[in-house]
């Protein structure tokens, strides 16, 4: 190994293993068998994993497994859920409602994402979301998939943060955030104009840390501000790095876990995939320094001007330094 690359592990890994001494001020606990975390400035005690809302709207599965899917994972321990107005053409939201009928809702924070950027279609979409739900109330309403700067524009100069903030007056969403995988500068911004952000999603895996890294330039910020950090993309998206031999999906999942995350995103589309991820956060232990560098000196090759982070729009950006 080159001097240079060796210094790069042995830096990054440090950088990676002192964020993960964050892990304390998120008073992590042990609640109906798994890890639970606070969800930033909310206050909520979230499980660290979560059920993903894109696969469980997938065409392989009927309405049925998909309601099995979410019902097993709230009876072994998960009460926070993922979903987006988009997901599979509602799909995913339609399916979700089913599940938390008799008495799930309860059990549960139900987190979901909208693509508003101006008041009419945030309503449309909050209206949607809450009839598919079958609820009254959606506990964390997310912006979703900030992808241009122009967006963020949007945002904060169409009156859709004040639409947000009565709907939140309404009782019908309790806390708002934001997410992307796209670019870390567009959180940075997004964080930086003002808004008091309650969550924020972002990829969280060993190829981000090496290429238009959140983990490393977005992650401590939101740490700082306490807003509860939902990782996402563990995996990287292709699961180049568990497909390839050079990591397993247990190794990812601890990766994203060691960080100083909320609660973690998985897309399971099995009881069987739900039960093995549950094992290893239910067994979770940090990663050490040298675990983490082994991990990240396996992964640089495949992480290399993010040719295998699809999401954060390689075409576009393989050329960017930012």
């Amino acid at each position: 190994m080159a001097p240079n690359r060796r210094d790069f592990i042995k830096q990054t890994a440090a950088a990676a293993a002192g964020l993960s001494l964050g892990l304390s001020a998120l008073g992590m606990k042990i609640k109906n068998g798994l890890p639970y975390r606070k969800l930033g400035k909310t206050g909520l005690d979230v499980s660290l994993l979560n059920v993903g809302g894109s696969h469980i709207g997938r065409n392989n599965l009927t309405d049925q497994e998909s309601v099995t899917l979410i019902r097993t994972a709230i009876d072994e321990g998960i009460n926070f859920l993922d979903n987006a107005w988009e997901y599979n053409d509602g799909r995913s939201e339609e399916r979700m409602g089913k599940a938390l009928q008799d008495g799930y809702r309860d059990k549960v924070f139900l987190m979901t994402k909208h693509h508003g950027r101006e008041p009419k279609r945030a309503q449309k979409h909050l209206e949607d979301s809450l009839r598919r739900f079958k609820t009254d109330v959606i506990d964390v309403w997310q912006f979703h998939e900030l992808d241009e700067h122009h967006e963020v524009d949007e945002i904060y100069s169409s009156g859709v943060l004040d639409f947000a903030l009565r709907a939140k007056e309404q009782g019908k969403i309790r806390f708002i955030g934001f997410t992307g995988h796209y670019l870390p500068e567009i959180h940075l911004d997004m964080i930086n104009r003002g808004f008091e952000w309650d969550t924020v999603q972002m990829p969280i895996n060993p190829l981000d840390h090496h290429y238009l890294s959140f983990t490393q330039h977005v992650l401590p910020v939101a740490v700082e501000k306490n807003i509860g950090v939902i990782g996402m993309k563990s995996l990287a998206g292709n699961a180049v790095l568990v497909n390839k031999g050079a990591a397993s999906v247990e190794e990812c999942l601890r990766f994203a876990m060691t960080m100083p995350i909320s609660t973690l995103c998985s897309g399971m589309e099995t009881v069987a995939q739900l039960k093995q991820n549950i094992e290893t956060t239910r067994n979770f232990t940090p990663l050490t320094e040298g675990e983490i560098a082994d991990l990240l000196n396996r992964s640089l090759n495949y992480a290399q001007g993010g040719e295998n982070e699809g999401y954060k729009g390689y075409e576009t950006n393989k050329d960017d330094n930012w």
